[in-house]
């Protein structure tokens, strides 16, 4: 080989060495190294971007072992035979016990109750106390009989858009332990419901959610995405144009009435004093007696008042249209008991109603609901 050709082929080698050094550097200062942290989340640093890119990969499967023992498939037995199935979830233990909420309508009528574990191991349970118009019921089982325990968070301070889930039974023994996931889609709705079977007569507070809730799901727990309850699961909107809206009690609303619960003691409620029907209820109306002008479209029609009642002592008469508590409106009697019963036997209210087409005012001292 000659001389200026082994010169060229140096010249040549040394040229591509630099270049190739020069690619490999650019490739490893652009290289995004990841790592995983406690969370399960791919945390990504490029020193090529500015800060720490986060890419979640969206698994709920820690925060979802953190209360899945804790739940348990419900069965309601009357006449020896399992009537309907719900969920719950325990809340709480003591020395002796575990303690299980879940929904009135779970439990309502059974002569036993029976619990399915995570490990389908069945206990029965004895109910200490429930309520109708919570749609709450409180069960005891034995503590031993605990697998885990729902660490219980709060509502107030979840956000639209928030991630949630919930753990039930949803169509009964075989689909027992079904996760569903979705949004909390809503806050403070007001859903009216039915308790007679016969008209929708109260109405209550929830969150709303997207996740799947389905019969069976009824009583178990809405969860956040680090795995405390927020929630109680109580009901769904069953329409056919309907999809995804489930609704669930505030665990806050729930918590606060759980002493009662626990204790089987009756939860004190106001009255008026007062038989009463809807504005809209025309047929019974008449039958009673009682004629509306045609441009009364809302509001409680008091029928009769009742003897010795805070109602008794104020200026209301048969007829009457009560269609404000406190300045609130009640367009109903759904409304009406909503109101109501955010005060105490022996407070004070004022109704505002109408007698003539003019509106009034009068005061009412709360008498405690006899329950006849």
């Amino acid at each position: 080989m000659k001389k200026n050709d082994k010169i060229n082929l140096v010249i040549y080698l040394f040229v591509a060495f630099v270049l190739g050094g020069l690619v490999m550097y650019y490739i490893a200062i652009n290289t995004t190294l990841s790592t995983t942290n406690n969370s399960g989340s791919t945390s990504s640093t490029c020193r090529a971007c500015s800060g720490t890119v986060i890419v979640n990969d969206g698994s709920l499967s820690a925060s979802v072992e953190k209360v899945y023992d804790a739940v348990m498939m419900i069965q309601n037995y009357q006449k020896n035979s399992v009537a309907s199935t719900g969920s719950g979830f325990v809340y709480k233990t003591d020395n002796n016990y575990g303690y299980v909420m879940t929904n009135h309508h779970v439990i309502s009528g059974a002569e036993k109750v029976v619990l399915i574990r995570s490990d389908d191991k069945e206990i029965e349970g004895e109910v200490l106390g429930s309520d109708e118009y919570l749609d709450l019921a409180v069960i005891r089982i034995k503590k031993n009989d605990v697998i885990d325990t729902a660490k219980i968070g709060t509502s107030e301070n979840s956000k639209l858009g928030d991630t949630v889930f919930t753990i039930g039974s949803p169509l009964g023994y075989e689909y027992r332990g079904t996760v569903t996931d979705g949004i909390l889609s809503g806050k403070d709705r007001l859903v009216t419901v039915s308790l007679s079977g016969s008209s929708n007569d109260w109405v209550m507070k929830v969150l709303q959610t997207n996740a799947a809730v389905n019969p069976g799901n009824s009583g178990g727990p809405l969860v956040n995405a680090t795995g405390e309850v927020i929630g109680v699961i109580s009901l769904k909107l069953v329409q056919t144009e309907v999809e995804n809206m489930g609704f669930a009690i505030p665990i806050e609303y729930a918590m606060s009435h759980i002493e009662s619960l626990e204790s089987g003691k009756a939860i004190t409620r106001p009255m008026l004093g007062i038989s009463m029907l809807n504005v809209s209820d025309t047929y019974s109306l008449y039958r009673s007696g009682i004629m509306l002008k045609d441009n009364i479209t809302a509001g409680v029609v008091v029928v009769e008042i009742s003897k010795d009642s805070g109602a008794s002592k104020s200026d209301l008469q048969k007829g009457d249209v009560i269609t404000k508590i406190n300045n609130e409106k009640v367009d109903n009697m759904a409304y009406l008991r909503y109101e109501l019963y955010k005060y105490n036997v022996g407070d004070e209210i004022t109704i505002t109603y109408l007698r003539d087409s003019k509106e009034r005012t009068t005061k009412i001292k709360l008498t405690e609901y006899k329950d006849n």
